[in-house]
């Protein structure tokens, strides 16, 4: 046990390095067993498209929006997207996927979507970038549309 404080005591910086990888570990570890959300490729996302009255949710902001989505998407931005949960009530019992341009922004939507009972929530793990590395096609929204 000496030898583990001496260690601590000549080496802190390392042992705090360890004590906070360790910690964010835990913590990642421990968010991803209790989330209520599952990460889809967008290959996946399109064969559940496909099989299923799938809706689509963009949580990207409208400017990003109008440069490319997926076909029949429905653009709520992650900023107001609280506010306008109520448009997504029709579609409690069917799937939702839920996408943005990298896959960071669409977490915070899919649990917002889990807490409000939303039983068949899905993430797309890379967002739009992933979509179309994959080739998958877009469609690109006139900015003259109303």
């Amino acid at each position: 046990m000496d030898q583990y404080i001496e260690f601590i005591s000549n080496h802190y910086l390392l042992s705090l390095a360890l004590v906070v990888v360790s910690y964010l570990l835990l913590q990642d570890l421990a968010e991803n067993a209790f989330k209520k959300f599952e990460p889809l490729s967008p290959l996946l996302a399109v064969t559940k498209m496909n099989s299923a009255d799938t809706v689509i949710v963009d949580v990207r902001d409208t400017h990003e929006y109008i440069k490319g989505h997926i076909e029949n998407s429905i653009n709520l931005p992650l900023g107001k997207f609280s506010e306008t949960l109520d448009s997504l009530e029709q579609y409690k019992k069917q799937p939702i996927i839920v996408v943005c341009q990298t896959g960071t922004r669409s977490v915070p939507a899919c649990k917002t979507l889990t807490k409000a009972n939303f039983k068949q929530v899905f993430n797309i793990i890379g967002g739009m970038q992933s979509w179309e590395d994959n080739k998958l096609p877009i469609q690109i929204t006139s900015k003259n549309k109303d």
